[in-house]
């Protein structure tokens, strides 16, 4: 018997507090948290990414949320551990929540075991090759055709570039910046971006932000292609592939920026992209 089909990341955390994912979320434990404060500005560029993560480890997988920089103290750290997965699912902390469901969903679905899963190793190299290689790799989970308007939900300037490089046109949307490296004005209303879009991508913090459901819905809604590139959440987004999702980049803690050597990236892809002919 299949789990049902999530609508939202509620259904789905419902679900697998109900046992229907595999193995009952009370028997397993956080025996390690993390949060982890990290920088990356690139040479010759003004831009400086600040990232906040809170991280989980349950037996051999983890689960990670990326978060706004006030959304949880650094303390967090010292008191997750050693509470249950089932505790941490019921938490009122989003970013717990996301955590926890992550941990768990990485080890009842490992990414290695998947059909619809292929590995891409990163190559070894410097923070901003790898980040090419990985937005490359990305930017090529839908077929983007020359005149295509791709809404970016969370702008990452070297998948701006990728997107451009294939002839789309991208609408960039961002809580935190306001303008992308070559000077695009970034929207902050994602409804609108959402709106004008032909196919969207979309990062795994949306999870965190309280956004991604809103996100899968109008790509179920309007027909349009959606790509997550999940850092957050790399083991919760393949739930909804072929239901509002189309393609999943999943990349499981830890994450690339935090290593030289080759680290693989999952790509997934649902059984038909579905996204809309540019107008």
């Amino acid at each position: 018997m299949h789990p049902p089909i999530p609508r939202t990341v509620a259904d789905l955390t419902e679900a697998v507090l109900r046992g229907e994912h595999g193995p009952d979320p009370a028997a397993l434990h956080a025996v390690g948290a993390f949060w982890v404060r990290q920088s990356t500005q690139f040479p010759g560029t003004d831009t400086k990414y600040r990232n906040y993560y809170l991280v989980l480890r349950a037996e051999s997988a983890f689960g990670g949320c990326c978060l706004e920089r006030d959304q949880l103290e650094s303390a967090i750290a010292e008191d997750l551990s050693g509470r249950s997965l089932a505790e941490l699912l019921r938490d009122e902390r989003t970013p717990v929540r996301v955590a926890a469901l992550d941990a768990y969903l990485a080890l009842a679905y490992p990414h290695r075991e998947h059909a619809q899963a292929s590995t891409l190793l990163l190559p070894h190299g410097n923070p901003l090759e790898r980040a090419r290689a990985r937005d490359a790799a990305i930017a090529g989970l839908l077929d983007i055709r020359p005149g295509m308007r791709v809404a970016l939900i969370g702008v990452v300037n070297p998948l701006v570039e990728a997107i451009r490089a294939r002839g789309g046109v991208c609408l960039p949307c961002d809580f935190n910046l306001r303008f992308t490296a070559d000077g695009t004005e970034v929207a902050t209303d994602m409804e609108q971006v959402l709106a004008e879009a032909d196919m969207a991508i979309a990062t795994g913090m949306t999870l965190s932000n309280g956004s991604f459901d809103r996100i899968v819905e109008v790509a179920r809604e309007r027909g349009i292609g959606l790509v997550v590139y999940a850092q957050t959440g790399s083991a919760i987004v393949p739930r909804f592939l072929g239901h509002g999702v189309a393609a999943v980049s999943a990349e499981p803690f830890p994450f690339s920026q935090f290593s030289a050597d080759p680290t693989p990236i999952h790509l997934y892809r649902a059984v038909s992209l579905g996204a809309r002919e540019a107008a």
